[in-house]
C-alpha cells in the first residue's frame, strides 16, 4: 500500500509540500525540493500549484485524526 499524499510534520523546509509529495512516491525529500527548484525556470505555474498544495493537502495530524474512526 502506498503512503497516503499528507504533508509530514518531519522533515519539512517551508509547508511539507515536497516532504509528502517524496514520500508518496518513494524518493528522498531532497531529490523532490532539487527538482522543484529546477522547475521554477520552466514556464509554468509552479508556485501557484505548490501554494495549492498547500492549502489542500491535509497535515499527517489531521489524517490521522480524520482516519482514526
Amino acid at each position: 500500500m502506498s503512503a497516503p499524499l499528507v504533508r509530514p510534520r518531519d522533515n519539512r523546509m517551508i509547508a511539507g509540500v515536497c516532504a509528502g509529495l517524496a514520500r508518496r512516491f518513494g524518493m528522498s525529500a531532497r531529490t523532490m525540493r532539487i527538482l522543484f527548484v529546477l522547475s521554477i525556470v520552466l514556464p509554468g505555474s509552479q508556485v501557484l500549484l505548490y501554494l495549492a498544495l498547500w492549502l489542500l493537502l491535509p497535515s499527517e495530524e489531521q489524517h490521522r485524526a480524520s482516519t482514526a474512526w
